[in-house]
């Protein structure tokens, strides 16, 4: 029923519906409740693929700009066909890392469950069709090497979905976590990924730079009778509380 519920959605909004027929892409409309009201001037979005959430984004934000990093060149050139036109809407066919060079990407037979980190089985396990399908060379970049600082300005959000490479992701942000009031993160809490931080590290390393916990949403549980995947929303601590 969740996904007739999501292709209703998708269908009644006339921006999300114009995305679907032009590019046969979907939005993800599980954030909107999420990210509706932030008041948001920027966003980052890490691992956008094809703008699925970027286009979540531009529904509640019509002026906000939005930096999108996708490496895989297939989602990211259905992107651009979504966001034609649109001069907000920024797209970096890179992905972030600790450090800029290059890696061999996972690519899934499902593109959005892809990852710089081998597929473990649980992930096939979970959600079928998820299995590795081939291998595909990307670029990694900081993200303070594509962004500067003044373009943050007001109130701005770091999003990522990067199959269970948050951490390393949240590394390659460091210089410029603290411009960011907000995060908004998918972590898991099996390891669908060889090597993945579990969700409790991703959440003990935002705690740990000034963020506090607002909410969890969109529990995932796949195949599984327990909890496989969530989505974590932070916000930033008064300065009066932040750890020293």
């Amino acid at each position: 029923m969740q996904i007739f519920g999501k292709i209703f959605r998708v269908l009644w909004n006339p921006q999300y519906r114009a995305a679907f027929l032009r590019a046969g892409v979907a939005a993800s409309t599980e954030h909107d409740r999420i990210i509706s009201n932030l008041d948001l001037d920027n966003v980052v979005d890490i691992g956008a693929n094809r703008g699925q959430f970027a286009l979540c984004v531009r529904r509640h934000y019509p002026r906000a700009q939005i930096f999108s990093f996708e490496p895989l060149q297939k989602p990211a050139a259905t992107y651009q066909v979504v966001f034609k036109g649109d001069a907000r809407a920024k797209l970096f066919n890179k992905a972030i890392a600790a450090v800029s060079g290059s890696a061999a990407m996972h690519v899934s037979r499902w593109d959005v469950s892809s990852s710089l980190l081998p597929i473990a089985q649980a992930q096939h396990d979970n959600f079928p069709f998820t299995e590795e399908a081939r291998m595909e060379t990307v670029p990694l970049t900081t993200l303070s090497a594509c962004i500067d600082r003044s373009a943050l300005a007001g109130v701005s959000m770091l999003k990522l979905d990067v199959q269970g490479f948050e951490l390393t992701a949240l590394e390659g942000c460091a210089d410029l976590l603290e411009a960011f009031e907000y995060v908004y993160v998918e972590a898991s809490f099996v390891e669908l990924y060889v090597g993945q931080a579990m969700a409790s590290e991703v959440v003990s390393y935002l705690l740990n730079r000034g963020f506090s916990l607002m909410c969890v949403a969109n529990l995932e549980t796949g195949n599984s009778q327990r909890p496989i995947q969530a989505d974590f929303l932070f916000s930033r601590k008064p300065a009066s509380n932040q750890r020293t």
